[in-house]
């Protein structure tokens, strides 16, 4: 476990930022997952940041990574880098903190990296923010229902149809009312069988979603896109590469299907160009990545002033707590990589609907015991 330095020259007027801790998992998957982009999928990267006030209060925030790509950087820029400029800050005052945290990197951030780091810590001073002040972030955020309308993210893009049916009926069982699958074959003759196949299987009023992971040029997805009409899918995700933002617009014009994209945007000022040129009908922020739920709050609200549902990616025991606090929400993803596992309440779903917790601030409890066994350093 890495740890900032204490300052015993602080002011000791008020609460104060003493000590800030970092620990790094790498993580196996219950089974091989894979899409169009990533491959097999066998593990992922945890890294999580932990935030102490000098009056005892503290918050726990996380990021992750697909195949623990790049967590090693993310934990020693929180440690080396960003917890020196909130040593000693004020642990309530997220915004100014944020800012001092995207500042410090700038030259060197802009995104990527930066923002993942950014996001644990973010995440860990609204947890004690919540927790000081004894209420759950959906409710402390001003939200006013707990219950957001959830799918199942299915990475299902080799199974056979016949596991990927399967699969909808295990959904369904589990309280899901809305599944997404992966599309992105080789021939997109086997994703339009693969969609009608689902679409016959769910019926008729069932929202199906489906995720090319960025695997398209802007022609071929708005090919694939125009043959995948009969399946009607509630939503065509990440069509193209999120760089090609003209593309995503065209896209939206020529597809004649709604585009949902944003997983791997990592500013606010990325979402502002996406949203600009008419690309995306749902814009898709994840907190973790995208320097925490500071940012995330703000993409929420510039998709409400455009008149546009905001989704989100990921980490759906953060997320659930910021859907149900805007009221532009659309559904939340539900997947976990397994991490459901290390986590002692994990997220309810019930009759389509994923459950904010009312315990105080995120409500996250980690099973650390179990999570040792894969700690890295």
């Amino acid at each position: 476990m890495q740890q900032t330095p204490f300052d015993e020259t602080r002011s000791m007027d008020r609460s104060r930022i003493c000590r800030i801790e970092t620990r790094r998992y790498r993580i196996p998957l219950p089974v091989v997952l894979s899409d169009s982009t990533h491959g097999e999928m066998r593990d992922f990267g945890l890294v999580m940041a932990e935030v102490h006030s000098d009056d005892g209060d503290r918050g726990l925030g996380y990021t992750y990574s697909v195949g623990d790509i790049g967590t090693g950087a993310i934990a020693s820029m929180i440690a080396d880098d960003l917890a020196r400029v909130l040593i000693d800050a004020d642990p309530l005052a997220t915004e100014g903190n944020w800012h001092k945290m995207w500042w410090r990197v700038h030259f060197v951030g802009r995104g990527g990296i930066a923002s993942f780091a950014i996001a644990a810590l973010d995440i860990a001073l609204w947890d004690l923010k919540g927790r000081r002040a004894g209420l759950p972030l959906w409710q402390l955020m001003g939200g006013v229902d707990h219950r957001v309308r959830a799918y199942a993210g299915g990475i299902d893009l080799d199974f056979t149809i016949d596991a990927l049916l399967e699969q909808a009926q295990g959904f369904k069982q589990a309280g899901f009312r809305a599944i997404k699958m992966k599309v992105g074959r080789e021939r997109i003759a086997e994703d339009v069988e693969r969609a009608m196949a689902m679409r016959e299987c769910l019926g008729p009023d069932f929202p199906l979603m489906a995720d090319a992971n960025m695997r398209w040029s802007v022609d071929q997805a708005i090919r694939a896109a125009r043959r995948l009409a009969p399946a009607d899918l509630h939503w065509l995700e990440e069509p193209v590469i999120p760089d090609d933002i003209d593309g995503h617009g065209r896209v939206a014009r020529e597809g004649g299907i709604a585009i949902a994209s944003g997983e791997n945007l990592h500013s606010l000022h990325e979402f502002e160009y996406l949203i600009r040129s008419g690309g995306v009908d749902f814009p898709e922020p994840d907190a973790a990545t995208l320097g925490g739920i500071t940012p995330w709050m703000k993409v929420a609200h510039l998709a409400q002033s455009n008149s546009l549902p905001v989704t989100s990616h990921g980490v759906h025991d953060i997320h659930v707590h910021l859907l149900a606090a805007v009221s532009n929400a659309s559904f939340l993803e539900v997947h976990g990589f397994g991490l459901e596992r290390f986590i002692c309440e994990p997220l309810t779903i019930r009759d389509g609907f994923a459950l904010a917790p009312s315990r105080p601030g995120h409500g996250i409890r980690f099973d650390l015991d179990a999570l040792e066994a894969h700690r890295v350093g």
